[in-house]
């Protein structure tokens, strides 16, 4: 074997190789000292509670007022009169009752239905007061002969006023109900034309 060579000269750096794979996750490291205590807030604002309460308070008394007043005003003004939850309104217009019955619809309501003693007295009160002796009220047997129901349609099953000897269908043309000052009911004619009260739920207007 011959004498070796001088040595050549380094050659370029090959690419790199490929990434391998990540280390096990080394475990974790003692917690450090707590910091330095930051310095206090600023005092805060003391309540002044019982002014409040006391403004609150008068301020109940005064809606409570206002409530009250509002209620005078729309009876005296509008003509109207109210029950817990019932709303009353008296129309001094002639009309037969299928109008009658449009036009409290019309009003965002239906012909008033006395489902109990308390609505029943309260519609005659308003009749005697206005100086009237009937007006036209929610009830009919125009659907069934004989078998009167309200306005909404639902059925006379717990009260009734009716007059004695009431109804009686007279001239077998009798199937729409009026309501008198006493506030006994009878059946009459949808034909005549009489003034009639208009029901409206309190909590929809």
């Amino acid at each position: 074997m011959g004498q070796h060579g001088l040595k050549g000269q380094k050659g370029i750096m090959g690419r790199f190789g490929k990434v391998g794979p990540p280390g096990i996750k080394g475990a974790k490291g003692d917690m450090g000292d707590p910091g330095p205590k930051g310095p206090n807030g600023e005092p805060g604002v003391p309540c002044e509670c019982t002014p409040m309460r006391k403004m609150i308070g008068e301020m109940d008394i005064l809606v409570a007022q206002l409530s009250s007043e509002l209620k005078f005003i729309k009876n005296a003004v509008a003509g109207i009169k109210e029950t817990d939850s019932k709303v009353y309104l008296l129309v001094k217009e002639e009309k037969r009752y299928a109008d009658a019955k449009v036009s409290c619809q019309a009003r965002g309501g239906h012909l008033a239905m006395p489902k109990d003693e308390g609505a029943n007295a309260a519609i005659a009160g308003y009749i005697t007061e206005a100086g009237l002796s009937r007006v036209y009220i929610g009830i009919h047997d125009l659907d069934r002969e004989g078998i009167f129901t309200y306005v909404d349609r639902s059925p006379m099953t717990t009260f009734s006023r009716w007059r004695k000897g009431e109804p009686n269908n007279a001239y077998d043309d009798e199937d729409c109900a009026e309501m008198t000052a006493s506030g006994e009911w009878t059946d009459v004619a949808c034909h005549l034309t009489m003034y009639f009260i208009c029901e409206f739920d309190k909590d929809m207007i």
